[in-house]
């Protein structure tokens, strides 16, 4: 979805209509209370919902890797917002407990659907599988 801007000169309060849609993303998916922080991110360009590891020798948090050896191979935290840590690490929001929409999270590919739920239930994380947009819980 794209931003059409519209340029009122100068009086921002001109008479007008806007229509705005806002389209939520599902990543949220359940009831349970929302524990975040803030974590650094050592490294990557990652989207809302990247399921994270933490590199034991740094504390920082990476993009989890079931076949790493570094500590990140331990799924811990789902990325509350997309972050770029490209040029170098970066504080970024977290969450550390909640429920979340399988099919709305990012994972790498060594990781399976269900092996990852199981991965995440024991850092209380829930991965749901949403029936549909309409019912998220």
């Amino acid at each position: 979805m794209t931003l059409t801007v519209t340029n009122v000169g100068d009086n921002q309060f001109a008479p007008g209509v806007a229509a705005v849609s806002y389209i939520p993303d599902q990543l949220i998916a359940g009831n349970l209370k929302l524990i975040t922080d803030t974590v650094t991110l050592a490294a990557g360009t990652l989207p809302r919902g990247a399921i994270l590891g933490q590199v034991t020798a740094s504390q920082a948090y990476i993009l989890s890797v079931k076949t790493a050896v570094d500590g990140s191979q331990i799924p811990s935290a789902v990325l509350a917002d997309a972050a770029d840590a490209s040029g170098g690490p970066v504080q970024a929001p977290a969450y550390l407990i909640g429920e979340f929409n399988l099919n709305a999270v990012t994972f790498d590919a060594s990781w399976t659907a269900g092996t990852l739920k199981a991965a995440l239930r024991a850092e209380t994380i829930f991965l749901k599988n949403v029936v549909s947009a309409a019912d998220p819980t």
